[in-house]
């Protein structure tokens, strides 16, 4: 990038000649993306780079040192204590009308002007249509750019909910073999479970300051969530802190606020990712008449999966509207169904014009019905209406709360 313009802040931007050892300043050049000056960044002249990268090339004997195989080089070695921020938590966001899709797209590079942690990607969804996958550092930054989108651009939003990002290790590999590792961030990318493959999870340490009579309800609540205890340090007669480590999937639904709420508002909690540990993880699929419904599949531990799967079989039976045929629901793990309902077919009274008479004719008619529906069901397709897959994104997915079908 060729630069215009090297200056110091005083407050103001003062231009000056050059830049010393110790001044802060700024370099006005002819960067077109903001993703091409990353807070961290290491800025070296171009004929040092090049030199550098010459000799780096020369001694892996290539032409270019982008053909260097395995890992990744730097011709010059960046400062040290800088990294890329990773983001941990992940949503959908859908313009509720289908032409705010370009406001949207728009709006979402503005933002990473001043935010290079936000990333995003195009998802398109066939109950909610075209918008992003975005990820976030964590909920309050989540919640943050949510509310910039609905306040500064006057965006309406759909927001699925949020989850982390999963990794699957494959065993039957070698570390250095190419998909030995890899990150989920959807369920649409989480593949069939076999012996070979281990899933892994982000765990955080969680401090959680409180009065000390309400000790009880914060540790049942973090047993439930798949916590582990720690530690209890009393700070004082009456104040204490809880030390639990939890997976970050139980923490970015409603911990905080089920704190709260055992609490009375007054525990407070801050927490820090810490590693990825091993946990049996499992893709719920949904099934409607026999067919899947990506939108509302999720990832999520196998001791939760019948209880979440009772709720969204529940949920959906009472928001699908009935149809001529019966239509099957079904929440099932690879082949195996672990909840199902079905939403009775609309019938016409065949029998209304038989007044008595041998029983052998009402049989027939009935038959001659069940043939009809079996025959409609076979042709026939279910459309789900946009607020059944609304409500099921905001289903509550927690264990222990409440919700149709338990």
């Amino acid at each position: 990038h060729e630069v215009t313009e090297v200056g110091v802040m005083q407050p103001n931007q003062v231009p000056v000649t050059s830049l010393r050892a110790g001044e802060v300043g700024y370099i006005c050049g002819s960067i077109k993306d903001v993703l091409d000056a990353r807070v961290g960044d290491t800025i070296v002249l171009a004929p040092q780079y090049k030199q550098a990268a010459a000799e780096l090339a020369k001694e892996y004997n290539v032409d270019n040192i982008s053909s260097i195989q395995g890992e990744k080089v730097f011709p010059i070695e960046p400062l040290p204590g800088y990294a890329d921020s990773i983001p941990m938590v992940y949503c959908g966001l859908f313009p509720i009308d289908a032409d705010d899709y370009e406001n949207l797209r728009d709006s979402l590079g503005k933002l990473r002007l001043n935010d290079a942690s936000l990333a995003y990607e195009p998802e398109t969804s066939g109950a909610m249509g075209f918008g992003f996958r975005c990820g976030f550092l964590g909920l309050l930054h989540m919640e943050i750019i949510q509310e910039r989108l609905s306040r500064e651009y006057d965006l309406d939003l759909i927001v699925t909910a949020p989850s982390v990002v999963y990794k699957i290790i494959n065993i039957g590999k070698k570390e250095t073999d190419e998909g030995y590792e890899e990150s989920v961030e959807s369920p649409s990318k989480m593949p069939d479970i076999t012996r070979d493959i281990i899933t892994t999870e982000p765990f955080v340490k969680m401090e959680i300051l409180t009065p000390s009579e309400y000790n009880g309800p914060i540790i049942e609540l973090g047993q439930e969530r798949r916590g582990i205890l720690k530690d209890i340090k009393y700070l004082t007669p009456t104040r204490s802190t809880i030390v639990y480590e939890l997976p970050l999937a139980e923490v970015i639904t409603d911990f905080f606020d089920q704190l709260k709420s055992r609490t009375k508002g007054y525990a407070s909690m801050e927490y820090s990712i810490i590693d990825y540990r091993a946990s049996d993880l499992v893709r719920l699929d949904v099934k409607i008449n026999g067919e899947d419904a990506p939108p509302l599949a999720s990832i999520m531990h196998r001791d939760q999966a019948q209880i979440v799967g009772r709720r969204l079989v529940a949920k959906l039976k009472e928001l699908i509207p009935r149809q001529m045929f019966r239509v099957p629901i079904q929440a099932c793990i690879g082949v195996k169904v672990i909840s199902s309902a079905h939403i009775a077919p609309m019938r016409k009274d065949v029998l209304a014009k038989c007044y008595g008479g041998d029983i052998s004719r009402k049989k027939k008619l009935l038959n001659k019905q069940a043939k009809g529906k079996k025959r409609m069901k076979t042709m026939g397709s279910v459309n789900v209406p946009q607020e059944a897959f609304m409500a099921v994104i905001k289903l509550d997915k927690s264990p222990g709360s409440g919700g149709g079908g338990d």
